[in-house]
């Protein structure tokens, strides 16, 4: 085995000594589908990780933003796929509030609110991304939050169809 594999076995080993929770983040970078690898190293850093996967009795949580891009020997060593989609409105808006609250803003104006209700792809970490940028460079007003906001969402690939996190295909 390679060193990433040696790594991955140490991981889910670690994990089942200690009866912690492992969890992978961008879990796509390890299990690519191995019908477009190019290199040998491609195919055996999937089959390690599907080995890994198949043998853990432990729990195991794993996210991705590209599902279509994992190997689908992959899904079906999942007991359960949850859909994490984009924020509802009043979710967004209660984030919004909150966030304008730790700025020390009111939001009180129904305009801001509108252009808020209008973006439909809104997710906690573009809050977050509002907030770390705000201590480089603190928005001025509550219109600064709701652009930065905007430019969030014009900076998603795709139409408000597209959900974030590990989900099933329906």
């Amino acid at each position: 085995m390679g060193e990433t594999e040696q790594n991955i076995a140490r991981a889910f080993q670690s994990a089942k000594q200690q009866g912690a929770v492992l969890q992978l983040d961008e879990v796509d970078s390890f299990l690519q589908d191995r019908s477009k690898a190019s290199r040998q190293w491609e195919l055996t850093l999937v089959n390690q990780m599907l080995l890994e996967i198949e043998n853990f009795d432990g729990v195991l949580i794993a996210s991705t933003n590209l599902l279509d891009s994992l190997d689908e020997a992959s899904l079906r060593r999942f007991d359960l796929a949850i859909k994490l989609d984009f924020l509802k409105p009043d979710i967004a808006l209660a984030m919004f509030e909150q966030v304008c609250v730790e700025l020390g803003f009111k939001d009180e104006d129904e305009r801001m609110r509108a252009r808020l209700r209008a973006l439909t792809q809104l997710t906690p970490g573009d809050f977050e991304q509002v907030m770390r940028r705000a201590k480089l460079l603190p928005p001025e007003s509550v219109e600064v939050v709701i652009e930065s906001l905007e430019g969030a969402c014009r900076l998603k690939k795709s139409g408000s169809s597209k959900a974030i996190g590990f989900l099933a295909k329906a």
